[in-house]
């Protein structure tokens, strides 16, 4: 199976490690992966933000990369669900119309797609406090929403986790509201978004102390690092792809 993989900006610039991971998890998987070089931004930072002029042109030059490709998967939720629900910037276009339609988060990929259960390769016998997106979450349905209290409870991520031996996750309070991150809220409600950040934090630490902290979403990852260690907290951060490639504490 062919895929092209859409590394985010942002992991791009700052954790290219997650990408790495990415790559060679796909490839332990027998996916055959294209990497475009040409590849940018999906456009998100500014159509959230409303700047939609300024969005159009990247999201149509993303589409016009991506669009020709059946399947596209990328390690970020809220890329996904910017591109499946709220890619509206650029000009309608049969390129548009194949991305939006075909990209895939790396947890729908493995879970849903390819229903991979195993890693055998990676081993990771350490205690893990999982926060899963609001994006993955309520614009993805990767895992079950506490308000829709007679809804089966699930998590994907949890379940590509589970099949890492070794693996211990620690229960705690709260497991699905936002950490406050938010992309541009973060910028425009620094306060509101620190709190939540060191609220989330707290929570997750209230029970048994993980060793570390995993999600699908670097982005969320970034603001709950700030957070921790502005309070002094010496606590590793880890992409769920890294753990799933068989990455060392």
């Amino acid at each position: 199976m062919q895929a092209a993989l859409m590394v985010p900006c942002y992991i791009d610039m700052f954790y290219p490690r997650v990408g790495i991971a990415t790559l060679e998890l796909l490839e332990r998987l027998g996916v055959d992966v294209v990497y475009p070089k040409e590849q940018t931004c999906c456009g998100q930072p500014m159509a959230n933000s409303g700047c939609y002029e300024e969005a159009r042109a990247t999201e149509e030059h993303c589409a016009r990369v991506f669009g020709s490709f059946d399947c596209v998967v990328t390690p970020s939720g809220s890329c996904t669900h910017h591109i499946r629900n709220k890619f509206t910037a650029g000009t309608d276009s049969r390129e548009k119309q194949n991305l939006v339609r075909n990209t895939y988060d790396l947890v729908e990929f493995l879970h849903d797609v390819l229903k991979i259960r195993e890693f055998p390769w990676a081993t990771f016998e350490h205690k893990v406090a999982l926060h899963t997106s609001c994006s993955a979450i309520r614009g993805l349905n990767m895992a079950s929403m506490s308000e829709r209290v007679h809804d089966p409870v699930f998590s994907k991520p949890r379940t590509l986790l589970s099949g890492v031996p070794g693996i211990e996750f620690v229960e705690f309070e709260r497991v699905d509201e936002c950490c406050g991150f938010g992309g541009t809220f973060a910028v425009t409600e620094e306060a509101v978004s620190a709190k939540m950040g060191y609220d989330k934090l707290a929570f997750m630490q209230k029970g048994a102390s993980p060793d570390c902290i995993v999600s699908s979403d670097m982005s969320c990852l970034v603001h709950l690092q700030g957070c921790a260690r502005r309070q002094k907290q010496d606590i590793p951060f880890y992409h769920l792809a890294e753990v799933l490639n068989g990455v060392s504490l």
